[in-house]
């Protein structure tokens, strides 16, 4: 059985690793160059429930506990005068709620955990076509090619693989234009201090300055907007940026300013909820070329969770691949769909005009139900989106 996985970010790396140590061979066809082709985007925190448990799955638990970062949870909400709403300060050292990881770190710890030809890199898709006996033919940008028995897309937003199951279209649901700060504890002190070493949120009237801290010692600034195709050319000039925010603490639009290039716009987009396809023979989609959700925590989760559940199934079942992605697909849209209601109402709300006071009662304890702060971030947004994928 001859496996082509679309896509090497962290969904298909995951679903590589898992059948790998199931004995089962997968080639996973990477666009870019190499792994330092670009960056990968900020940091992730990973759940227990979702991207802990598939990398448990990959035998990669202890390695993940190396390179997280625990502090990295820490997490501030203030509103445009500074002033503190939320502060949650993680127990120290305590791998027992979602510790962060960069990106990056998490990519490679993927990457290093599978034999060196595993991932064809430059091998963008640009086609796959059903071939009569089963599989698909690909071809790729370049004219490289290949066959395959099964087709899994773990090509992101643009999908190229999602066509092929589904016509479901992407809608615009914001815009988040991102900067970088590099060296904040030397260049930019105060900044430094501000964001802390982990997560940091100012909330106005439908829009969201958020920085993070990543374990390079750089901060990630994005800035969270209503979808608005017709301004979204103007976001990428610092000034028209800082015009946005007049009247903010000079404290924190400083994070705007000391960006060490000019800021980056992108659409975040979404597929509809409750997105499914009718089952085909010898293809299937993982992440967000299966499920592409609001940016708000649960997409890098998810995706590996994907993975980790459709290698089980084909690993119980390697005679019949057919009848492992049948019951791999049932099962993930009984459990993507609550998650992505659950994300697009986050969306709306983080960018609502009453985003701040909706975000203090979502982290307040209500008193006829006592719940810590530890409790309630279990199932906490985020909003510093991962980069996206194929964007």
């Amino acid at each position: 059985m001859r496996i082509a996985i679309a896509g090497g970010g962290l969904g298909g790396l995951t679903l590589a690793r898992i059948l790998h140590r199931q004995g089962i061979d997968a080639v996973v066809y990477e666009r870019e160059a190499s792994r330092s082709a670009r960056s990968q985007g900020g940091m992730l925190d990973l759940h227990p429930e979702s991207g802990q448990q598939a990398l448990a799955e990959a035998g990669l638990a202890d390695r993940f506990r190396s390179e997280a970062r625990p502090e990295g949870e820490e997490h501030r909400i203030l509103d445009p005068a500074g002033r503190t709403l939320v502060h949650h300060i993680p127990q120290p050292g305590s791998f027992s709620g979602r510790p962060e990881i960069d990106r990056s770190a998490l990519r490679d710890l993927l990457l290093d955990s599978l034999p060196g030809d595993a991932v064809a890199w430059q091998r963008r898709l640009a086609a796959a076509t059903p071939r009569p006996d089963g599989g698909f033919g690909l071809t790729f940008d370049g004219g490289h090619s290949a066959d395959c028995d099964v087709l899994i897309g773990a090509d992101g937003a643009r999908s190229v693989v999602r066509p092929l199951l589904t016509d479901a279209t992407l809608s615009h649901v914001s815009t988040l234009v991102e900067l970088s700060i590099s060296d904040a504890d030397r260049r930019h002190p105060d900044l430094a201090e501000l964001v802390g070493p982990g997560n940091l949120w100012c909330i106005g009237v439908n829009q969201i300055l958020a920085a993070q801290r990543l374990g390079d010692g750089s901060i990630r600034v994005g800035i969270g907007l209503p979808a608005d195709d017709r301004h979204i050319g103007t976001y990428g000039s610092k000034r028209a940026l800082l015009d946005m925010f007049d009247g903010w603490a000079p404290s924190l639009t400083a994070l705007i300013e000391a960006g060490d290039s000019p800021p980056i716009p992108r659409r975040i987009e979404a597929m509809p909820t409750g997105t499914r396809w009718a089952h085909q023979p010898d293809i299937t989609l993982i992440g967000d070329a299966a499920h592409l959700m609001p940016p708000v925590g649960e997409g890098a989760n998810q995706a590996m969770l994907d993975a980790a559940e459709l290698a089980a199934e084909l690993a119980t079942n390697p005679a019949d691949p057919d009848s492992a992605i049948r019951t791999y697909e049932e099962a993930m849209f009984i459990r993507i769909h609550p998650i992505a209601e659950m994300s697009a109402r986050v969306q709306a709300m983080m960018l609502s005009p009453t985003a701040a006071d909706d975000i203090i009662r979502f982290f307040t304890p209500r008193p006829t139900e006592p719940v810590q702060i530890d409790d309630a971030r279990r199932s906490r947004p985020r909003i510093t989106a991962p980069h996206p994928r194929h964007a």
